[in-house]
């Protein structure tokens, strides 16, 4: 048993140290997210960004607001998925935000079927998740018989399933939400096709662009919207065409303006700096409203691989 002074040296040591901790996090960048610890999210911002603090939020607009009041330096939101399609909410939140685009991640999507300490599969009755991680698990959930029962989200069941430690229950999830629950993993890859990927944007309050270089692959981010005026898309997208300019991606949605035109995001391939961008800009500008510029940033060397 320590003696009063011991005692009182070492509880002023770990305070120490955790001031210095403390010290330390404020100290670290951080990178927000949506989602629990243990997401999907969470992991791609430790894949990217090591050493950056993540920052769990409750909703994609938070993750943003957090990044515009300087409150993280980044943020880490999805924006398609190769099986699920585009995230909606995303390209309804863009238009407002006041963020740049300066990366795209393609994070792979490796769906586990988790369970607590000791569990084996033939355990289980039922398995909780997503209700989109147990569609792409549907097979795998049949081939063992549980029943499905739709969650939040993934690293929510994994955290309730923790929390009840229930050998008959399972949850559907990342490696990561295993190793922070102290769940065990039953089965890896328990998705009915591999090849999962989700794209990432990464996003800043500042504008970083980076140089045009000779032999180095970019893409352009930028929405739109179309002027009232006949074959107004049709024009406003032909300077791309005649310029020789790749459009990589168009997505249409609507406003929640009903009044006014439709609205596109766009990824172009090549930087804002090259001739043939500008000159395919002005087109655009001149036959559409609002066009906003996302950012430019290097293209991934997974999008051979990508939707």
């Amino acid at each position: 048993m320590l003696s009063g002074s011991i005692y009182k040296e070492e509880k002023r040591r770990k305070s120490k140290n955790n001031g210095a901790l403390a010290s330390f996090k404020m100290m670290m960048k951080k990178i927000a997210y949506q989602g629990v610890s243990g997401a999907y999210s969470h992991q791609a911002c430790q894949n990217v960004y090591p050493d950056y603090q993540p920052v769990a939020c409750e909703s994609f607009q938070e993750a943003m607001r957090l990044v515009e009041d300087g409150d993280a330096d980044l943020a880490m939101i999805p924006l398609e998925n190769s099986t699920a399609g585009r995230v909606e909410e995303i390209y309804r939140l863009i238009p407002k935000m006041n963020l740049f685009v300066i990366a795209e991640h393609f994070e792979p999507v490796v769906h586990c079927l988790l369970g607590v300490k000791g569990a084996k599969i033939e355990d289980l009755i039922c398995v909780g998740s997503h209700p989109q991680a147990l569609a792409q698990c549907h097979n795998n959930i049949m081939r063992y018989r549980l029943e499905a029962i739709a969650k939040f989200d993934t690293a929510g069941a994994a955290k309730a399933l923790a929390t009840m430690g229930d050998k008959k229950r399972g949850a559907i999830a990342s490696k990561l939400a295993a190793q922070i629950y102290g769940l065990d993993i039953l089965m890896e890859h328990f998705e009915d096709v591999e090849g999962n990927m989700t794209r990432f944007l990464i996003l800043s309050k500042e504008k970083h662009i980076p140089p045009l270089e000779e032999g180095k692959a970019y893409i352009t981010s930028l929405m739109f919207e179309v002027r009232d005026i006949p074959a107004a898309l049709y024009k406003a997208l032909g300077g791309f065409a005649t310029n020789g300019v790749n459009l990589l991606k168009i997505e249409s949605y609507l406003s929640t303006n009903l009044t006014k035109g439709s609205q596109f995001h766009i990824d172009i391939a090549g930087h804002i700096e090259d001739e043939p961008i500008k000159l395919a800009l002005e087109e655009l500008e001149f036959f559409a409203n609002d066009v906003k510029f996302l950012g430019t940033y290097f293209k991934n060397r997974k999008r051979e691989k990508r939707l």
